[in-house]
């Protein structure tokens, strides 16, 4: 409970508590000392356990004491509304740059497939959250040299925006840019828009996505193709254990040519409260890569990762 939360429910129920009723002057006054202080304290499972030792030791006064906590818990219930009500006017009132979270990641990553070494990689996404959209920018580099040659060289970019249509089910649109000569292209552009739902919300949560999707691909050798398609993605975390997360995201575009299937497992261990570590596995097939390509890239990933 925030302090101007606590404030206010502890001083309206200690009002309630202090009127001179005759049902409540009943109450002896170390109960009633004791009540109040746990009241003030404006700690909830503080008042009610109190609440229940006093009808344990005052069983002649439980009418009393169920009329205290009717009325904190009345209080209690206004005050929430009231925060509430104040978080959804400050989000309401907030600007596009405004009320963005994120993450920033950093570390190294060892692949095999089309180029097989070990380099630098790191990452950002972003997360503006609103009463019914949310905002989703992300962007990762995989980058390393030997003896001044480029020997890995991978970006990514994305972003998307959602709408809620019920508590869990939303409409998505997503625009993606990619970049990977190693695998054969120098540019392949994507788009796509759906319908997405959250399957799981409570302990494990699991989101899936479907939608249309179109794709551009410029191959390195200066041809190209666009071709319409269809996205399906999954987004699975689960705290397996105090500060120990387990993560699988999924995705495919499927379409006549060259389909892409990708699947990144990951276990994240915190450190502190912004900090944490993350190993990752990365799998990544196309069904029909450019010539002189692999069709599957590994790529196995340790980074640390910073919440802001």
């Amino acid at each position: 409970m925030n302090r101007s939360k606590s404030l206010l429910v502890s001083t309206a129920a200690l009002c309630a508590l202090a009127l001179p009723t005759p049902a409540l002057a009943e109450l002896p006054g170390p109960v009633r000392d004791m009540i109040e202080a746990a009241i003030a304290a404006g700690d909830e499972d503080t008042v009610r356990a109190v609440i229940d030792l006093a009808k344990t030791t005052n069983p002649d006064d439980i009418a009393e004491l169920n009329s205290i906590l009717a009325a904190y818990e009345t209080d209690l219930a206004a005050a929430d509304a009231a925060e509430e009500a104040a978080k959804e006017a400050e989000i309401r009132s907030a600007g596009f740059f405004e009320n963005w979270s994120g993450q920033g990641e950093l570390g190294a990553f060892n692949s095999t497939g089309n180029a097989e070494n070990t380099g630098l990689t790191a990452s950002l996404s972003l997360v503006r959250k609103g009463i019914n959209w949310r905002h989703k920018l992300s962007g990762r580099a995989d980058y390393q040299e030997t003896e001044g040659t480029v020997t890995r060289e991978q970006y990514l970019a994305a972003y998307e925006p959602n709408v809620k249509i019920t508590d869990r089910l939303y409409a998505y649109a997503l625009a993606q840019y990619e970049r990977d000569r190693f695998q054969g292209f120098s540019a392949r552009y994507s788009a796509s828009g759906g319908l997405g739902y959250d399957l799981l919300v409570d302990g494990p949560t699991l989101t899936v996505k479907a939608g249309p999707a179109w794709r551009r691909t410029e191959l390195v050798d200066g041809t190209s193709s666009s071709n319409l398609a269809g996205l399906a993605a999954l987004d699975f975390d689960w705290d397996i254990a105090k500060n120990i997360t387990f993560t699988q995201d999924a995705s495919a575009f499927v379409q006549s040519g060259s389909s892409t299937f990708i699947s990144d497992t990951g276990f994240q261990a915190g450190i502190s409260d912004a900090l944490s570590v993350r190993l990752s596995y990365t799998v990544e097939h196309d069904t029909d890569p450019p010539l002189g390509a692999v069709k599957t890239d590994t790529l196995s990933r340790i980074t640390i990762i910073y919440d802001f």
